[in-house]
């Protein structure tokens, strides 16, 4: 898959497309509301589908040298996890910025005289 033709580089795009769309607009799992976060997607499924064929294998049939169900899944994968751990990232921000703001700073231990 590393030298590969346009026509795989094209399928693989509408691959990681199908599956941006379904988790933005169909399931709603977003990261940013946006298009950004939709493009966000778009790439990561297109990584997961690139990836698909050579991890979970050869199989059913194929597009221009790419296993349409293997690529799919892993577009899925891709687009899933890229979302689901910016979610995390930002859970723990903002539990971290609600533990510093409910610590008190240097001048409110000042002692009252």
């Amino acid at each position: 898959m590393i030298g590969m033709s346009f026509a795989s580089f094209v399928a693989l795009l509408i691959l990681g497309f199908i599956a941006a769309i379904i988790m933005h607009s169909a399931i709603r799992y977003r990261m940013v509301a946006g298009v950004d976060g939709f493009i966000a997607k778009w790439i990561a499924g297109w990584i997961g589908a690139w990836l698909g064929t050579p991890v979970l294998g050869h199989w059913w049939f194929n597009i221009q040298n790419v296993y349409v169900i293997p690529a799919l899944v892993g577009a899925f994968v891709g687009a899933f996890s890229l979302a689901f751990l910016a979610k995390v990232t930002a859970a723990t921000n903002a539990s971290i910025a609600k533990a510093a703001a409910a610590t008190p700073g240097p001048e409110m231990l000042r002692k009252a005289s």
